[in-house]
């Protein structure tokens, strides 16, 4: 699948994705809607980005070609982390970034807080409930093939439907941050 990077800096950069069907990239129709949305809302530039379940890193990528300031991708799968680490050494992007090659529920015990979390599970993630109450971030933005009801430590900003993938974007309601419960 051709990926490439739809905007900003970087626009019509190509990325490589990883070989077979354990990841699934975000269309670039998708992915330029999300970050449009993003962008109206001012989460994106100067933001401190994590990409969760990042596949081949395109929409951590996409967040740094748009101004974000860093961009952390946690992806367990070594293939895929290797190629998101490959894209980010074409793209001359290696200073703003890091790559955790860990799971996504294990590293979010100990991170950071995050201004933007980018959320594209394989679609049989059932986990949703532990990971939107461990995520320390402003914003979330969920990819998945349903609808998926956030805790009320976030509240919704936006749901569209592409196709069979359902995107919502939501805010984590004041003093839900981690160290204000």
């Amino acid at each position: 699948m051709l990926v490439r990077v739809v905007s900003g800096v970087l626009k019509g950069r190509r990325l490589v994705a990883p070989e077979g069907t354990a990841t699934r990239p975000t269309s670039d129709r998708v992915r330029e809607s999300i970050f449009n949305a993003l962008g109206s809302i001012g989460a994106v530039d100067q933001a401190r980005v994590v990409d969760l379940f990042a596949g081949s890193g395109a929409m951590g990528i996409e967040a740094l070609s748009r101004g974000a300031s860093e961009c952390t991708f946690v992806e367990q799968s070594r293939v895929a982390s290797d190629v998101i680490g490959e894209n980010l050494r074409s793209l001359d992007l290696a200073g703003s970034a890091q790559v955790v090659a860990k799971d996504v529920l294990t590293y979010l015990g100990s991170a950071p807080r995050f201004d933007l979390a980018l959320i594209d599970p394989p679609y049989e993630f059932d986990r949703w409930d532990e990971l939107l109450g461990d995520l320390d971030a402003g914003v979330a933005v969920i990819e998945s093939n349903r609808l998926i009801e956030v805790p009320p430590k976030w509240s919704t900003v936006r749901e569209k439907h592409y196709g069979t993938t359902v995107v919502l974007i939501a805010r984590l309601v004041p003093g839900h941050a981690r160290g204000h419960r």
